[in-house]
């Protein structure tokens, strides 16, 4: 079954790129997030939309 939030370092992961790139993508938007207390997790559909505007965007 397929997470429905990831954490920054899980979706880092799954993207291949570092950590901190997660973060600079969730604070300039272009990478949707939701807070949830403290933590910030990202939709695990918002990475397939990510991927797919890049694919376009190429």
């Amino acid at each position: 079954m397929t997470p429905l939030l990831v954490t920054p370092a899980e979706a880092a992961e799954a993207l291949g790129v570092g950590r901190t790139k997660v973060y600079e993508l969730m604070a300039s938007g272009a990478l949707r997030s939701v807070r949830i207390g403290r933590s910030r997790r990202v939709p695990f559909e918002a990475l397939t939309a990510f991927v797919s505007a890049m694919e376009e965007a190429a």
